[in-house]
């Protein structure tokens, strides 16, 4: 964030490097990231060992067969939920309550010290951002409507929607700011986009054990991920960083978030040990009690990869809280629920679509995803940021 306004007691308002602030953090000197390639690859393949392994050893505990959960294509079914249950809809509701009324009584609070912000420029759009509104307006409209010419591509309005939405959101980024990933970081725009259908492929994987939602390419005709199914996952961590960017200009959504309370993970030594021993605990769990750990698909992998992280000895994107900055986690998080709604919005009335089977608490549905559903993009929004974090750190100083 800008450095704070001692003087008055809060941040001020100009915001024009809020997209390189915000979203991408200085990295550390002393980084060594570069200094040991051995060590960064090592702690890679132990992250994404653990996360390919640990929920097949829970389906080999249980006395499963594991082969099923590795064919390619991975193939898509429509899993029964557990039936629904007030007690657990109550139990995870109350904890989600619990987890959010401190920032959001604290951006209350925080309202009365934000000064009005001024744009750099009254100017409008890039020649680009229209095109990207144009073309954005248009496929929303095919996406949503059934033409008989379009038929043969109506089940491929995804990429160009999402791919259109990025555009604008980089250019209203531009028009606020005077600047915008796709302008000052544009490698790691595109870093993104390759490494967001990796990032997604697991999540693929991982559903294969929960079977928490199934795609469907019509009412009741299922339809099986292929590899065309990577473009449209390309377009989910550019979707979600490049809209904490633009949200990150409207101080009264981060408001007081770089002043909150200060915990320094670090000072506890067997912490990080603690929480991937509980985390590998979980995922493995995965594999026996699908039902009652489908939250873990979301929670776990993120648990894993910081503690990894800090045992490792990186910055992880913990490390601004020993100062009380939350101001990066909070905007990825309502970055990820905005991203989030566009998606499932989107999804409802197009032809191919996604349907979700959740237990206990599928009820009470906005769009396809039942309620308490979207408070999966909390921690999502969360591993967003800390797979964006590591792609820009190995990316070269001039390319970020």
């Amino acid at each position: 964030m800008s450095p704070r306004n001692k003087s008055s007691g809060h941040s001020p308002p100009d915001l024009k490097v809020v997209f390189a602030t915000v979203t991408w953090p200085p990295c550390h000197p002393g980084r060594l990231v570069k200094k040991n390639n051995v060590k960064l690859t090592l702690t890679v393949g132990l992250i994404a060992l653990l996360l390919f392994c640990l929920p097949l050893m829970g389906v080999w505990l249980s006395g499963e067969e594991i082969l099923p959960y590795l064919t390619l294509p991975p193939g898509t079914e429509h899993v029964p939920a557990a039936p629904f249950s007030w007690a657990a809809f109550v139990f995870l509701a109350a904890a989600i309550v619990l987890c959010l009324a401190p920032f959001l009584l604290h951006l209350f609070r925080s309202q009365k010290n934000i000064e009005r912000y001024k744009a750099p420029s009254p100017g409008g759009l890039p020649w680009w951002g229209r095109v990207g509104l144009v073309v954005f307006l248009f496929s929303w409209l095919l996406a949503w409507t059934r033409f008989p010419w379009f038929e043969r591509f109506q089940a491929c309005t995804f990429e160009p929607l999402w791919l259109s939405y990025i555009l604008v959101v980089n250019a209203l980024t531009h028009k606020r700011t005077g600047g915008c990933m796709l302008t000052k970081a544009p490698v790691t725009l595109l870093s993104l986009f390759v490494m967001s259908a990796v990032f997604w492929w697991f999540f693929e994987y991982l559903n294969r054990f929960v079977g928490n939602w199934s795609y469907h390419n019509g009412p009741g005709v299922l339809s099986a991920l292929n590899v065309h199914a990577s473009v449209s996952f390309s377009t989910v961590l550019p979707g979600v960083t490049s809209t904490c960017d633009l949200i990150g200009t409207f101080p009264r959504i981060r408001a007081g978030m770089d002043r909150f309370v200060k915990v320094d993970a670090s000072s506890q030594p067997l912490a990080p040990w603690l929480v991937l021993l509980f985390s590998c605990t979980v995922l493995a769990g995965i594999g026996v009690w699908p039902d009652l750990l489908f939250p873990a698909l979301w929670v776990a992998p993120l648990l894993l990869i910081l503690s990894v992280q800090a045992i490792a000895g990186y910055p992880t994107i913990l490390s601004p809280l020993k100062t009380g900055d939350w101001s990066r986690m909070w905007l990825m998080v309502v970055s990820a629920l905005v991203c989030g709604f566009f998606w499932e919005m989107w999804n409802f009335f197009s032809l191919a679509h996604w349907e979700y089977a959740i237990p206990y608490v599928g009820r009470f549905h906005i769009f396809e995803m039942p309620l308490l559903g979207y408070a999966g993009y909390f921690p999502f929004g969360l591993e967003c940021a800390v797979i964006a974090d590591c792609v820009r750190r190995v990316l070269p100083p001039a390319a970020r």
